[in-house]
């Protein structure tokens, strides 16, 4: 009897301590410049990038600039910050294997001058790391 809990024990941890493959959520499309379109295989959603805004007379400039650095098919990690009128309001990062990887694509664009941190993000602590 301890033999075999001992065996089911090990079996669990070889279980938990082995990566397994994990289907990442690629960038669909580029929709605005602080608004992606991101899905994995089973579904797809919009992302508004947190802690941003982008001016107006930013924006398709800004828009041009996040599609070449996250083109369709970019791996990204997604760290939910929130909702806002049904749209996801996450940080965005670049996963290994392709351009800007590991950029935070919220702290790019304020980086290369296409936005500025929201008013609303300079408390919060999940916004840090924004130039």
């Amino acid at each position: 009897m301890l033999a075999g809990s001992f065996a089911l024990l090990l079996a669990l941890i070889g279980l938990l301590a082995v990566p397994h493959p994990v289907a990442a959520a690629e960038v669909r499309q580029v929709r605005q410049a602080t608004l992606l379109q991101v899905g994995d295989s089973n579904r797809s959603y919009a992302v508004r990038l947190a802690c941003i805004s982008v001016g107006p007379e930013q924006e398709a400039e800004a828009t041009a600039w996040l599609r070449r650095l996250a083109p369709r098919g970019t791996r990204v990690n997604l760290r939910p910050m929130g909702e806002r009128g049904g749209t996801l309001l996450a940080r965005v990062t670049t996963l290994p294997g392709g351009r800007g990887a590991g950029e935070d694509l919220s702290g790019a664009l304020v980086t290369h001058g296409f936005a500025q941190p929201a008013l609303d993000s300079l408390t919060d602590a999940r916004c840090s790391g924004l130039s």
